[in-house]
């Protein structure tokens, strides 16, 4: 029996552990998927339930047609044995033996922070999280959540409004985005960045997927940053694994009478995460300013470049700049308040202006 037909057989075991799963995979040498499903050796790893189901659902011309139907569409297929699975899964204790993906797979060797939190934020939430996802996305780092409603939805979307990169890590099959609201920002996804999945398909999400995905969202990242959760989110899952995973652990704190800030507020307090009050925080933590200024200048429209050219002999004031930029003057207001805001140009005293 070959490995990929072994992964064929572990496919239609979707609702059986990963851990019986493994030990199916490194315990059978066997000629043949009918000898290893309806044989006798497997009934010691598996329920009599288990069995009944996979027994009475395996079709071999299903499952093949179901993998040529997944590569014409553009999925891709990873196993353990794939080369591009990626590195930062395959020590866990959990990882998922098969994923599919759909896009950018180098996306998965490149720093990422997860950014996970409640389904409902807050308006303060939402800013936060808006904010740091545009700022780590411009910095370089690839922003991982999970695509639900709220916190999830809100980093991708402003990941992919700057041009950055993200990866959504889904809790059902490719045919079942879940929440169905989400559909097309999961193409946006497929198409700008990464979706990733441990189901096929045509499965559809059940309760326990979603703080299943949540060990795939931690596994990925090297960081998690929890903006805004109560303690009986999930979230605190994702928040476990990050820790039994020796993952970087950050948390933006919050109002100390608002439910939704009390598990990063808690997770502060009790020293388990880093205190983040601003994007810098991580972006210094990982090493990135240099980059992170890069790629700001660069997403620059015509005249704030010109205007950061005009300031690289030193600080000029406002007659100065107005003068070799030949930018009309309610323009070059505008741009200069943006390159303020962005953090590239300080205001000094006289209507002058600097580089940082």
């Amino acid at each position: 029996m070959t490995e990929t037909d072994k992964f064929l057989v572990l496919m239609s075991m979707n609702e059986v552990s990963n851990k019986k799963q493994e030990d199916i995979l490194n315990n059978f040498e066997i000629n043949s998927i009918d000898t290893l499903l309806f044989g006798k050796e497997i009934e010691a790893f598996l329920s009599k339930d288990e069995l009944e189901r996979i027994r009475a659902s395996y079709d071999r011309a299903q499952l093949d047609g179901m993998i040529e139907n997944m590569l014409n569409s553009g999925i891709t297929i990873l196993t353990v044995l794939s080369d591009e699975y990626p590195q930062k899964l395959i020590d866990l204790p959990d990882r998922p033996l098969i994923l599919y993906c759909k896009g950018d797979l180098s996306l998965l060797d490149m720093k990422g922070v997860a950014m996970v939190g409640t389904r409902m934020p807050t308006n303060y939430g939402r800013m936060t999280t808006e904010k740091f996802a545009k700022a780590l996305a411009e910095s370089g780092l690839v922003i991982i959540s999970g695509m639900c409603y709220g916190i999830d939805e809100i980093a991708h979307r402003g990941t992919l409004d700057v041009g950055g990169k993200t990866i959504a890590v889904v809790g059902s099959g490719f045919g079942h985005i879940y929440p169905s609201s989400n559909t097309e920002l999961s193409k946006e996804i497929a198409s700008k960045g990464l979706l990733m999945s441990e189901y096929p398909p045509s499965f559809q999400p059940k309760r326990y997927t979603f703080p299943h995905r949540n060990r795939i969202v931690a596994g990925l990242s090297d960081g998690v940053l929890i903006t805004e959760a109560g303690f009986k989110s999930g979230t605190v899952h994702t928040k476990e694994f990050a820790l039994e995973y020796g993952k970087d652990l950050f948390a933006i704190p919050g109002n100390i009478n608002n439910p939704k800030s009390e598990l990063p507020n808690h997770i502060i307090k009790t020293a388990q995460a880093e205190c983040v009050t601003a994007p810098s925080d991580i972006i210094e933590f990982y090493g990135l300013q240099a980059q992170a200024k890069k790629n700001k200048v660069v997403s620059l429209n015509f005249d704030e470049q010109l205007i950061l050219k005009t300031l690289e002999n030193g600080e000029q004031d406002f007659d100065f700049i107005s003068k070799n930029t030949k930018i009309p003057v309610n323009i070059l207001n505008s741009c200069l308040t943006t390159l303020e805001i962005r953090g590239l140009i300080r205001k000094l005293p006289a209507q002058t202006y600097a580089l940082i």
